[in-house]
């Protein structure tokens, strides 16, 4: 894995695209780059919503997320420094490149 965030759409949605602020609702799975899971919300049975673009979760997500339209699926291969860095979490240790498949579900803006 290089340096740069790489997105790569799996199916292009046609609903409504995230933008910065948007709180979107998502369905997804984190690989290791070995190709052991360390997160899924289908495993746990229940979409996940953040509010991308803010800070609120990885650089790789608000970068990776924005512009993505909703029906649609897309891989991210997020570079460390894009990710949780020199930090640890959970199974992910430090200097972690991290592999991520998500489905966007839904976009909610203000204008909602």
């Amino acid at each position: 894995m290089n340096d740069e965030l790489q997105i790569i759409d799996l199916q292009p949605g046609e609903g409504k695209a995230a933008v910065k602020g948007a709180l979107i609702t998502t369905q997804y799975r984190g690989w290791l780059e070995d190709g052991s899971e360390f997160d899924s919300s289908y495993n746990r049975g229940k979409p996940f919503q953040c509010v991308i673009g803010t800070g609120r979760v990885i650089k790789g997500w608000d970068q990776g997320i924005i512009g993505m339209r909703v029906g649609g699926k897309r891989k991210l291969l997020v570079p460390a420094h894009l990710g949780y860095g020199e930090r640890t979490m959970g199974a992910i240790t430090p200097n972690s490149n991290l592999i991520f498949e998500i489905e966007l579900l839904e976009v909610l803006t203000r204008d909602d």
